[in-house]
């Protein structure tokens, strides 16, 4: 009987989401190599994206769109913690204090990553296509994993309360509990007239020196040009 129990409690630790620890009512999970990991995919999928954009080879993104799959596959259907990514992730911050957020809400985050990620590898693998719905998808993509890394924003996560009426609970950056700002991250009005006058910059920059920067830049030491000499 108490082996049996055991086996149960083993079997229970294998496909589980989330983790329990001490302090956390519902399972949880570490906000930091979450956020490395969507930070490798992100790049593994924007360099596949730039390769078939601009050399036209499909090859690379069809690599990056079964990687991406069969890891989100394993998140939610077996355990975040035998995701290949999120193993790299927790390496690449084991230093670092964990940052628990709540595992329901990026459950549901990554079944929309399951359903566009699908999409892409029946499309692109296996009927060996490209449209402007697997542009589109993969666009979408690029946007979630470049918020969830540059800013710690899982904009899957902003759609659990509107299917779900229950109040999430551990928010990255404690966005789901209501609070005053403090100093630090209030922003003036002097701070936003920078930003106005620095997108004016820009706009005038390419419309002076627009043919200055689209001109070939010259070896400066010469040694291409020696090189081709010989």
């Amino acid at each position: 009987m108490n082996k049996k129990v055991r086996l149960t409690k083993k079997g229970n630790e294998i496909i589980k989401f989330g983790e329990d620890v001490a302090g956390f009512n519902i399972p949880v999970l570490n906000e930091r190599e979450i956020r490395a990991a969507a930070g490798l995919l992100f790049l593994i999928m924007f360099m596949s994206v730039l390769v078939a954009v601009l050399k036209g080879n499909f090859l690379l993104i069809k690599y990056a769109v079964t990687i991406f799959l069969t890891d989100i596959l394993i998140r939610v259907f077996v355990n975040p913690r035998f995701s290949p990514s999120l193993i790299i992730g927790r390496l690449i911050v084991r230093n670092q204090a964990p940052e628990y957020v709540g595992a329901k809400q990026k459950r549901f985050a990554w079944l929309i990553g399951v359903v566009l990620a699908t999409t892409m590898f029946t499309l692109m693998v296996v009927v060996n296509s490209y449209s402007p719905i697997t542009g589109i998808i993969c666009l979408v993509c690029l946007i979630f994993l470049f918020f969830e890394t540059a800013f710690g924003i899982c904009l899957g996560c902003k759609f659990y309360s509107v299917f779900y009426r229950e109040k999430t609970q551990y928010c990255p950056g404690e966005v789901c509990d209501s609070k005053s700002k403090q100093d630090i991250q209030k922003t003036s009005g002097v701070q936003m007239i920078i930003i106005l006058g620095f997108i004016a910059y820009f706009i005038l920059a390419v419309y002076f020196f627009n043919d200055n920067f689209n001109e070939v830049p010259f070896e400066l030491f010469g040694t291409e040009s020696s090189i081709q000499a010989k």
